[in-house]
């Protein structure tokens, strides 16, 4: 199984997992639905391998561009091609929540 069938294969089982829908707006709940749990850890602070960045305590501004810009193909660099394949899930209003949430959480 190459790594992309395994990102695809790991979204799928934790969507299934997942089973509920975070409410608008709420961080730490799409933070577990859209499966940034999968690679960046249960609350960023330890992520799946050390090339996945820690997200936790991250500046909300940057982490929201970040994700926009791996989503709209901007920035296609480094670990980028992981998340390709899931940004499509994720809305402006998801990352901005996402975003939100992970800045609070504290390193």
């Amino acid at each position: 199984m190459n790594y992309r069938n395994a990102m695809m294969t790991t979204l799928v089982l934790t969507l299934l997992a997942g089973g509920q829908m975070a409410a608008a707006g709420d961080g730490a709940a799409l933070y577990k639905e859209k499966t940034c749990v999968a690679c960046h850890g249960p609350d960023g602070k330890k992520p799946l391998l050390p090339v996945y960045p820690k997200l936790a305590g991250q500046n909300k501004a940057y982490m929201a561009q970040q994700m926009k810009d791996i989503k709209s193909g901007a920035r296609a660099n480094g670990q980028t091609a992981a998340m390709k394949g899931i940004m499509h899930l994720v809305s402006d209003d998801d990352i901005e929540a996402l975003a939100d949430y992970l800045s609070k959480v504290k390193p």
